[in-house]
């Protein structure tokens, strides 16, 4: 990590998805053993940035919060995200919401409304698997919304996002890219594996045959919504490991430059220890 990753994934003009190596290791030099071990080492900063953050927010020191947003295609890697990346930090200064449809009570309000409500509190690390993306891809490829409300919705988000980063709020947004071919073989993968039956859903085949209208969704929302206060980051995933380094890679960078200290104590701690050795 001497070079900083954030620019080098950041998307920064219309992108053609298919020109794109999913397995890709942009940014990283070593071999899978040394991202597992690289990925161990980040943990305890990690850890340690992620408490100093908790902390501020707590003592009401600090309005910083930090939102990890993860879209992707099924199989591309959120969960596993989930589990290796944010499993290296405390879970009380966590919160994570996993999109699915939207309810009867969701569907009567602005599709932002039930976003809103689960927007990380300052001090908290908040990830989002799948966000209010949702509403432009498969409400794109699936024609669930009137062309016009989905135009309207590239730059309600985009208005979101700098109102969410203009209170505070620090924005790292991840599109995990894989190709057609990696999907097939991470579906055949729990096919195979009767303990892997759970994740899977005879559902994703039915999106996988729109593979090519979620590709141009993608990338139009890579183009219309990377925004200066809130740029998308391109992370190939046909490497799990590099996957999960990249992700935590871009965390502990943003994390670093929040320049975060301990917020300071609202008590005389000599004065503390003098009640406390009286008693």
């Amino acid at each position: 990590m001497a070079h900083l990753l954030g620019p080098a994934l950041t998307v920064s003009s219309p992108v053609d998805l298919s020109a794109y190596d999913s397995r890709a290791t942009t940014g990283f030099d070593g071999k899978k053993a040394d991202a597992k071990a690289q990925l161990f080492a980040m943990g305890e900063e990690l850890s340690t940035l992620q408490e100093m953050l908790f902390a501020g927010g707590r003592s009401e020191t600090t309005a910083t919060r930090v939102l990890v947003v993860l879209q992707g295609m099924d199989t591309s890697g959120k969960g596993g995200i989930i589990r290796h990346v944010a499993g290296l930090v405390d879970p009380q200064g966590l919160s994570i919401t996993s999109f699915k449809k939207p309810t009867p009570e969701e569907l009567e309000h602005d599709f932002l409304w039930r976003v809103e409500s689960r927007l990380p509190e300052p001090g908290m690390i908040g990830v989002f698997d799948r966000s209010h993306y949702e509403d432009v891809l498969i409400g794109r490829v699936r024609q669930l919304a009137p062309a016009e409300e989905i135009e309207r919705r590239y730059a309600a988000i985009n208005d979101f996002e700098r109102s969410f980063t203009e209170s505070g709020g620090v924005l790292i947004k991840c599109f995990l890219h894989i190709t057609a071919d990696d999907q097939e073989e991470r579906l055949l993968a729990r096919l195979d594996d009767p303990t892997k039956h759970w994740k899977y859903n005879p559902g994703d085949l039915d999106e996988r045959m729109l593979w090519d209208d979620y590709q141009r969704a993608y990338a139009l929302v890579l183009d219309r919504c990377s925004t200066e206060h809130a740029p998308w980051h391109l992370v190939p995933s046909g490497r799990k490991w590099y996957r999960n380094w990249a992700v935590a890679a871009l965390l502990l960078e943003q994390l670093r430059a929040l320049e975060l200290e301990w917020p300071p104590a609202d008590f005389d701690a000599d004065t503390e220890k003098a009640r406390l050795a009286g008693m």
